[in-house]
């Protein structure tokens, strides 16, 4: 039996559908983050993105949420090396440092729910969303101790 694509090839090698099966659909990557201006640490919040499906945990328009929402990112083989906020448990984040998938993963699984079912989603701790965020300093009133 061969081994898996994410154990055998590099984030640059895989093919488009390789790097998106990648994501485990956990939505911590669509939360609010604060960054403190001084010391350049980031805060998670429970604020998802105006597009974010907080029962799905996924994008309500993935394709165009880059021209859609300015601060969107899309993570690339070289950036998920060097952003700081993207969570301990990311796929990307985890192959790119050779570390393997947790066995709640879907490519694991064989099963998207059991992310859910392992509480490493945000899903049901989505407090609100930022198209409700009228000021800016309301987001505070929403930050979460640690990763979500």
């Amino acid at each position: 039996m061969s081994e898996p694509f994410w154990k055998t090839k590099t984030l640059e090698e895989m093919d488009a559908a390789e790097w998106e099966s990648l994501c485990d659909g956990c939505g911590k990557c669509c939360l609010s983050k604060l960054e403190d201006e001084d010391t350049g640490e980031i805060y998670f919040t429970s604020v998802g993105c105006r597009l974010f499906d907080a029962g799905t945990c996924r994008c309500g328009d993935y394709d165009n949420r880059l021209s859609i929402v300015a601060d969107c990112v899309r993570l690339t083989p070289q950036n998920v090396r060097t952003i700081a906020w993207l969570p301990s448990s990311c796929a990307y984040r985890l192959v790119a440092e050779g570390r393997d998938l947790f066995s709640w993963h879907h490519l694991i699984s064989g099963d998207r729910n059991t992310i859910h079912e392992a509480g490493m989603s945000v899903r049901g701790r989505v407090t609100a969303s930022e198209s409700e965020m009228d000021d800016p300093e309301d987001y505070f009133d929403h930050m979460l101790d640690g990763e979500p």
